[in-house]
Parts: C-alpha cells; structure tokens; sequence
C-alpha cells in the first residue's frame, strides 16, 4: 500500500496503519482504517483502494481476539509469502508445461519442498486458544445466518 505514496507521506501513513493494527478492539481499528482511506482517497486513489480492498482480512486476528506471539505470527504475510516463493522456485525449473495435471503435481512437489522449510509457529503453545476463538466465531457465523 505504501508503494502507492510519495515518499514525503509514508512515514504518516504508516504510523497511522501501525497504531491501527495495534488496536485490540477491531471495531475501532476498522473505523481508524476507514478514516485514513478516506483522507487518502483523493490525493491517492490507489493507496485508498489498497488500504480497502484487504481491509476485512487485515482484521480478522484481531477479531478473533488473538494476542502475544500468535497475534504476530498470524498478523504476517511472511509465512504464506515464503511457501509460495519456494513453491515458484520449484516449479521454475520447468520449461514446458504438458498440462493441468502436470501444472498440479509439480506445485505439489513445491509445497511439499516449501514444508521441509517450516519452523514451528511462535506462540504454538497457544493454539488451543486459536481453536476456541475459531469456533467462537463459527459458532456467531451460524447464529447471524440463522437470523438472516
């Protein structure tokens, strides 16, 4: 999002994304995003548009109610960016693609190379609060289509 900037107004923006993302409520981390896409949105369309389009996903830890060292593993990009690099790396050494199931097999054999690479996830001891907070949600999930 802050590719979409002029380096004069990235450090504002992202203090402003910063402090949003850290707010444990997500009601207002949404709102305060909100309002910063909007500031943004005549002078910089493209940024506005970005801050936007993620905007649900960016929050969701936070509505789960996350926090420590699985809030910060959950909050990162990082770990599906890097499967998916290694997965490229993988599937780059093809020159000629046969077809569809071969396109499968060899983002198959990426993955599974990726998988090797793991590290334990920082903060694993609370993955059973993870589990709780997920049915949690699925459970408000089911009640508000019930409702609907």
């Amino acid at each position: 999002m802050l590719e979409h900037l002029p380096q004069t107004e990235r450090m504002f923006v992202s203090r402003k994304l910063n402090k949003a993302w850290s707010e444990p409520d997500a009601k207002r981390a949404e709102a305060q995003l909100r309002a910063l896409a909007k500031r943004l949105e005549t002078k910089h369309p493209g940024a506005a548009a970005s801050l936007l389009e993620g905007l649900e996903e960016t929050l969701t830890v936070t509505r789960l109610g996350l926090n420590g060292s699985l809030l910060d593993t959950f909050k990162s990009t990082n770990p599906i960016e890097s499967m998916i690099s290694i997965a490229r790396d993988v599937t780059g050494n093809v020159k000629r693609w046969k077809n569809g199931k071969m396109v499968v097999r060899w983002m198959a054999a990426g993955l599974l190379d990726a998988e090797k690479r793991f590290r334990r996830v920082k903060g694993y001891r609370d993955m059973p609060m993870l589990r709780v907070a997920l049915r949690r949600h699925h459970q408000g999930l089911e009640s508000t289509r019930r409702s609907a």
